[in-house]
């Protein structure tokens, strides 16, 4: 490798460390994050490869896992200020450099920010306390999201409220439910949207009194000018674990809108929507350029997908993708079980943050902290959607009549599946194919055949 791109990998390596050791010497978390358990034990994964991995083959494993990387971008004095007098993580970066420049169109570059945060007070609280809270902590976040320049902001999926959907309670928690036309959320981000010439995604639990009160897991979205411009309503609706949330609100109604905005094409794959690839493609074919994925998801149940997805969608559609996670454990008054032989407990367990924004050509930025409220800010250039696409042709090589004709046939009840079977495995003169198979005997770490 010639020295000048291997100082840039030796700087892409370095550049993702961060300081997330506090004065004391203890990790920086969020209020009742307690850093002695296993889970909550690290910040984040890049700053486990800075301690534990040797800086040559750092910078290589960097290259695997995270693409042709980043740069760090400094982060203005009075913003740190803020972030530091408030318990927030702050981090800068760009992707431009990913994108070539060219002749015939001038350089789209575009800052787009998501924010991650942890709940303000105890879920005991009065309702409207806890969302005033709330509210003036994000207030704090978007000003220095403003104070940086970001054009386009992501707040987490239904950060107005705590993520109760677990507990199958409706008493209190609906009553966070709001109009996303006019509730004091959107309201509220209006008026932030128009102060920092910023475009804002505001998900919120909405109550829709035109249609007898329906509730449904909603994605406002709030124009540079201060004006609604739009909404989606999640698509897929889980039912795993402690996600009890068709107890509130079933599958949205609004398809795969894509919002034109002063600063490209985006639009809001909410949370679970994410597992389903389906979903990813209609967006992009729609022709969003930057898809979000606000989200609350905990540890033990999808901490290990959550770095794949979001940077898979991303190279599968050829689009920018900014996934961003709620922080902390939540604690609610009364036992809840979800049917899966836990006993019953009063917390989903411990949102790991872990927000990021990932490139069309498999490249990604660092994450935020897994355990503290934060902003991670990008510069990209949508040039390198077309780039990419020119490079790769995935969408010249898709088939797409292909898969068209198969899934049509699949809907229909008569559906059969094209499977060729082995005329063998009807010979009864042959021997049995599970006699060749070897019996093992497994472990929690491995598994030998006897």
């Amino acid at each position: 490798m010639h020295s000048a791109a291997l100082l840039l990998l030796y700087c892409i390596a370095a550049a993702f460390g961060s300081s997330e050791i506090g004065s004391d010497g203890m990790l920086k978390a969020a209020a009742g994050v307690d850093t002695s358990m296993p889970m909550t034990s690290f910040s984040s994964l890049e700053d486990v490869f800075e301690q534990h991995i040797p800086e040559k083959e750092r910078t290589q494993v960097m290259r695997v896992l995270y693409g042709k990387g980043r740069g760090a971008l400094e982060v203005a004095d009075d913003v740190v200020e803020l972030a530091d007098a408030n318990n927030f993580q702050v981090k800068l970066e760009s992707m431009v450099n990913l994108t070539a420049q060219e002749e015939m169109r001038a350089p789209r570059v575009v800052r787009i920010a998501v924010v991650q945060n942890s709940i303000a007070l105890p879920t005991t609280d009065p309702i409207s306390e806890q969302y005033q809270a709330l509210v003036d902590k994000i207030e704090k976040m978007i000003d220095a999201a403003g104070m940086m320049g970001v054009n386009v902001l992501a707040l987490q999926e239904a950060w107005p409220m705590p993520f109760a959907f677990c507990t199958r309670e409706k008493h209190r928690w609906m009553e966070f439910a709001e109009s996303a036309e006019s509730g004091p959320s959107t309201q509220f981000l209006k008026h932030k949207a128009k102060q920092y010439n910023m475009v804002i995604i505001n998900p919120i639990l909405e109550r829709d009194e035109a249609h007898q009160d329906r509730i449904w897991n909603t994605a406002v979205v709030i124009g540079n000018n201060g004006n609604y411009i739009g909404k989606h309503r999640k698509n897929h609706i889980p039912r795993v674990g402690d996600f009890n949330e068709a107890t509130y609100y079933l599958e949205g109604d609004t398809g795969h809108p894509v919002f034109e905005t002063v600063y490209g094409k985006i639009a809001v794959n909410i949370c679970y929507g994410r597992h389903h690839p389906l979903n990813w493609m209609a967006f992009a074919m729609n022709g969003a350029e930057i898809i979000f994925n606000p989200s609350a998801t905990v540890g033990e149940l999808s901490e290990p997908m959550w770095p794949i997805e979001a940077r898979n969608a991303a190279i599968a559609n050829t689009v920018f993708v900014a996934a961003n996670n709620r922080v902390g454990t939540e604690v609610f008054p009364n036992e809840f079980t979800s049917a899966d032989g836990k006993k019953a407990h009063k917390d989903f367990g411990h949102f790991y943050g872990s927000s990021y924004v990932a490139a069309p050509d498999a490249s990604r930025s660092s994450s935020l902290s897994r355990l503290r409220d934060g902003i991670l800010a990008v510069d990209i250039d949508l040039n390198l959607i077309r780039q990419v696409r020119d490079r790769w042709m995935f969408q010249n090589t898709a088939r797409y009549e292909m898969y068209a004709q198969l899934l049509n046939q699949y809907i229909r009840h008569d559906f059969k599946p094209e499977l060729v079977r082995d005329p063998a495995l009807d010979d009864a003169r042959l021997p049995s194919s599970t006699a060749a198979i070897p019996l093992s005997t497994c472990t929690a770490d491995y598994c030998t055949a006897k």
